[in-house]
């Protein structure tokens, strides 16, 4: 019978450690490949594989799709990690490998060179991941909620020509912080310095680093480090083999402005971490209404020296970026840079202003549209508007019209999710999340905000997998590591959670994040007495915010005057306390009648988060009265 051929998915599977261990342990490691078969078996079957044969101490399986393999891979994966976190368990380390490519069938054994790839893509991987051909990565990319980072060249044993491979970031593996060992793709843009007669223009410097960083960031092989973390080094006398050690990046971009009325100069270089030597270097000296082609120009000789590719799509949104009046541009630039100085009312409300006034000076200008939906979005958010509810009907309107001049605004996508996630319609969230990240693969609260949604969800490791992604593009972003902390408590990862409040101390000393992440997982562990100790030094330093975790904590001693004492200091201590934070700890105190009359107020303020009440035991009592059921039904998630 002649042979067939067609093209396949092929995936490898592989134990480390079993020869080693099978000379050991002999019962034992027959055993756990027992259960490695119990549990990969059922997944390839569920994500429609064909199992070609059991290679001994691994599989060999074929897929139509690439998507279904990768899903299957990162599941098979998932579950074994979630098998190795039990105590007193031998661990099992699965390495797997995929590729793409034509296949030879001869009865029930297929061959070819597809085959001999994937054999060789596998031991890539890291124990417990997943490494992919760039012929899959093609496929898969933006379609799985991991990232896929390009490893560096490798000669691959047998094969005559090189092949991209991609590892798969799952959360479990991400490293603290990535080493710069992990390629030039990954790149800081430091703060600008501003050289210009007048200090005032300092936000001119601000917002062009800000810029560049989302220009870059749109190129989906590098990997930008996000403003709230390269910030931190404006002024800073570290030399960049220190910030490129501590932002775990290969390449910097740094630079000047100097401003004069309506001349700029711009001077940019590019430094590589590992020699600290210019590999670019340019000076622009230019009108003011050519920056926006400065931005261009400096984008895709960043792109060239690295050596990235872009697509077409890549290369449109650079090269057709909307250019806006200078002045108004200028009133956008200190806008954002008031929007990213920090929360208080005079910042959003100044920030506000500017962009209004940007509006009003060019109503095309996108990127102020939309800053202006987020300036009114954090003004309602922390109650300093008297309307507070006025936000969405402007937010909304002002989104609406950013993408109508800009359709491809990762800025104006991510304030759509949000008003459409506070409207509770969740499919639609989602895909603008993820239409933000097509356009901006680095853009870290996209990453951070996503997490949260599916934490809303109930898709507990995708969202753990979102704040992994985010963190790595904004390591040192104290929010994003906090409310990271946050859910890896509540869904008992203690150990990991241990390891990024260390980095939270490191960057922050005993500031509010890192005592209430302490408390939090102080309580997670039983840690009662040491959880009340550390309350009173947050009291210290952050009055008013020590009572609703001691409302829990009493609650859990058993307690219950302390606890009703907590509670109605509390309500002194913070007027503003939302309706959704009431019912949560009148639910704690086993209040349900309450807890379930101030959800149906908090549900028609459309105020609810779910995202701990569905993880955190604290609210066991909340998720097992009947009327938790309907609620989330009422909210589009039953």
């Amino acid at each position: 019978m002649a042979a067939k051929r067609r093209l396949a998915v092929i995936m490898f599977t592989d134990t480390v450690g079993y020869s080693a261990s099978s000379q050991t342990d002999e019962a034992g490691t027959l055993q756990r490949l027992r259960e490695q078969e119990e549990l990969v078996r059922p997944l390839v079957k569920e994500y429609q594989g064909r199992e070609i044969k059991s290679t001994g101490d691994g599989f060999l399986v074929e897929f139509d799709s690439a998507l279904k393999a990768a899903q299957c891979a990162i599941e098979i994966q998932r579950r074994m990690h979630e098998r190795n976190s039990q105590q007193n368990i031998v661990p099992i380390q699965l390495r797997i490998g995929i590729h793409l490519g034509d296949v030879e069938e001869h009865g029930d054994d297929i061959f070819g060179d597809a085959v001999n790839i994937a054999a060789r893509v596998e031991p890539m991987a890291d124990p417990g991941g997943v490494c992919v051909s760039g012929q899959v990565f093609d496929q898969v990319r933006q379609k799985i909620p991991n990232a896929l980072e390009k490893l560096p060249p490798a000669n691959l044993k047998n094969l005559r020509f090189p092949v991209d491979i991609y590892r798969v970031a799952l959360p479990w593996l991400t490293p603290e912080r990535a080493s710069p060992a992990s390629g030039p793709t990954r790149l800081a843009v430091l703060p600008f310095v501003n050289f210009s007669p007048d200090p005032n223009d300092g936000y001119f410097a601000d917002g062009l680093t800000e810029e560049l960083i989302t220009l870059l960031s749109q190129l989906h092989e590098i990997r930008v480090i996000a403003r709230t973390s390269v910030f931190q080094y404006k002024s800073t006398p570290k030399s960049v083999a220190q910030i490129g050690a501590e932002l775990g990046v290969g390449s910097v971009l740094e630079g000047s402005v100097r401003k004069a009325g309506n001349q700029v100069r711009i001077t940019v270089q590019l430094i590589d971490v590992g020699s600290e030597e210019h590999t670019w270097a340019d000076t622009y000296d230019r009108r003011l209404d050519d920056v926006f082609a400065i931005q261009t120009e400096v984008a895709r000789r960043v792109a060239e020296v690295l050596k990235i590719k872009m697509g077409k799509a890549e290369e449109r949104r650079i090269q057709e970026r909307p250019t806006v009046h200078p002045d108004s541009y200028l009133a956008y630039m200190k806008g954002r840079s008031l929007l990213g100085a920090g929360w208080s009312e005079e910042r959003f409300q100044g920030a506000k202003a500017q962009f209004e006034l940007a509006i009003e000076i060019d109503p095309s200008n996108a990127r102020a549209r939309s800053g202006l939906a987020d300036a009114v979005t954090f003004l309602a958010w922390g109650h300093y508007d008297s309307m507070p509810w006025n936000w969405y009907r402007t937010s909304r309107a002002q989104v609406q019209r950013a993408l109508q001049l800009d359709p491809d605004l990762a800025e104006a996508h991510n304030s759509l999710a949000a008003i459409l996630w506070d409207d509770w319609d969740w499919a639609a969230a989602e895909r603008e999340f993820k239409t933000a990240l097509s356009s901006n693969p680095s853009y870290a609260e996209v990453h951070h905000t996503y997490g949260s949604f599916l934490m809303d969800v109930g898709r507990h490791e995708e969202a753990l997998a979102e704040f992994a992604l985010a963190d790595e593009y904004d390591p040192n972003s104290t929010s994003i590591m906090a409310e990271h902390l946050t859910y890896l408590i509540g869904l008992r990862r203690l150990d990991r959670a241990q390891s990024v409040l260390e980095r939270l101390r490191k960057l922050t000393g005993e500031s509010r994040h890192y005592l209430e992440a302490l408390v939090h997982l102080q309580y997670a562990r039983s840690e009662y007495s040491q959880a009340l100790e550390t309350l009173d030094r947050l009291d210290a330093i952050s009055p008013g915010d020590s009572e609703m975790p001691r409302v829990i904590i009493y609650t859990a001693t058993g307690e219950a005057d302390k606890a009703r004492k907590a509670f109605e200091q509390l309500r002194r201590a913070r007027p503003k306390t939302t309706n959704a934070e009431l019912a949560m700890l009148h639910g704690v105190m086993g209040e349900l009648d309450e807890c379930f009359r101030l959800y149906q107020k908090a549900w028609e303020e459309h105020t609810i988060g779910l995202q701990m009440i569905r993880s955190e035991p604290a609210f066991e009592r909340i998720r097992n009265d009947p009327r938790f059921g309907p609620l989330l039904k009422k909210m589009n998630l039953a």
